[in-house]
């Protein structure tokens, strides 16, 4: 059965489940003021406000301006082919739903892990398990920035692999429309064409230091953009009161309404309250620290060393390799800027945001699958344990989706 079929298969599946449990009693009925539609929970909720009257409220700053914008094109194209809703926000999720649906990041995934592993069935095998991710419904359906963010990052990634550095800053450039952390993706342009070719001896040309620092700073624009739009909003000269952030160095909405109203900080979701949220993403949370620090053990820290005190030309001894460090494929350094984003966003996840947004945002890095797929290849019985609660869990999310329960 082919990855497209499998894909199909495994959304037909989460469609059904959220239709039936969109029957459900709703713990909270608000949405059917707006929508009578099982995709308006939680941030789909300002995605579309946005999209439909524009920025209106402080709060709605956290939010950035590519998915609001994607599900106003989306509705519109819907709208020119007759498809018209009972009311606009549900021509928008409607649009959002289908522009979801057009994603290929499975598809995009299979080629990226083919190139760094040269192993069809590990491809395959990642590719597969992409398909039942945590969080089904924001991933496949809901006006959510996370199909996008996902597609657009594998994407830029495969391009830099593949040392198309101009193709790679337009995805990566798009992508931080959508998402605030998305200039974090610029580590991966760096990486190949600074740090790597550093760490390999080669000598830098001038030009590409040029062409790195350039292609980097175009992946700020999307955040610098929303930011100066905001400042404009809320902290012009003519404004009589400005907000309380606009005298802040530097002053950044995004973080100021992130800290006001989600209590977004270090450490402070570390509360006897979230203990129940740390604990239903911790198989997550472990499996990708075990594998990244697998590789950084293994694979970086030896480079490092190698990088720092070479080898001189007259030893003959080889440091002894384990088993491990001899055939796994996920030790190869093509990993190691992955390895990086990865580790750092999941310390970011545990200690200064709402841990749980792990469980939807985990997708857009292929780590979260490459782990899995070596849990499977290492460990069988434990791989075998964390699909199953992959799939459990996932079909529980949708559950808790569509009765608009947490976790958000």
């Amino acid at each position: 059965m082919g990855l497209r079929r499998f894909s199909l298969a495994a959304s037909s599946l989460s469609a059904l489940l959220l239709y039936a449990a969109s029957c459900l009693p709703l713990f909270d009925a608000s949405p059917l003021l707006l929508a009578p539609s099982p995709l308006l929970r939680w941030d789909a909720f300002h995605y579309t406000s946005i999209a439909a009257n524009g920025y209106v409220h402080e709060h709605q700053w956290a939010f950035f301006p590519g998915t609001p914008f994607v599900m106003t094109l989306a509705a519109r194209l819907l709208e020119l082919a007759g498809i018209d809703q009972t009311n606009h926000w549900s021509n928008l999720l409607a649009g959002g739903a289908l522009a979801c649906c057009l994603t290929g990041s499975a598809t995009t995934l299979y080629h990226l892990t083919l190139h760094h592993t040269h192993s069809p069935n590990i491809a395959y095998l990642a590719a597969l398990l992409s398909l039942i991710p945590t969080s089904p419904v924001t991933l496949r359906f809901a006006s959510y920035s996370e199909p996008f963010f996902t597609y657009l990052s594998y994407r830029g990634m495969l391009y830099c692999a593949r040392t198309k550095w101009l193709a790679a800053t337009c995805c990566f450039v798009l992508a931080g429309a959508l998402r605030s952390n998305g200039f974090t993706l610029s580590g991966f342009i760096l990486w190949g064409l600074l740090i790597d070719p550093i760490l390999n001896r080669q000598k830098i040309d001038p030009l590409v230091v040029i062409k790195a620092t350039l292609y980097t700073a175009m992946t700020f624009v999307p955040f610098v953009t929303h930011q100066v739009v905001a400042y404009n909003a809320f902290c012009a000269a003519d404004i009589v009161s400005p907000a309380p952030w606009c005298s802040n160095f530097p002053p950044l909405i995004y973080t100021y309404v992130q800290s006001k109203y989600w209590n977004v900080g270090f450490l402070r979701y570390w509360t006897l309250a979230q203990v129940p949220n740390f604990l239903m993403c911790a198989p997550i949370l472990v499996i990708l620290l075990w594998f990244t620090s697998i590789h950084i053990r293994d694979a970086l820290i030896p480079r490092l060393l190698d990088t720092l005190h070479p080898p001189s030309a007259s030893s003959t001894t080889q440091p002894k390799r384990t088993p491990t460090q001899r055939t796994s494929p996920f030790l190869s350094p093509t990993f190691t800027p992955h390895i990086i984003h990865t580790f750092l966003l999941t310390l970011l996840y545990i200690f200064a945001s709402h841990t749980q947004i792990v469980l939807r945002q985990a997708a857009a890095m292929p780590t979260t699958y490459w782990a899995a797929a070596y849990l499977l290849m290492e460990k069988p019985r434990m791989g075998r344990w964390w699909v199953g609660w992959s799939v459990v869990w996932g079909a529980v999310s949708v559950v808790l989706w569509a009765a608009f329960l947490p976790p958000a």
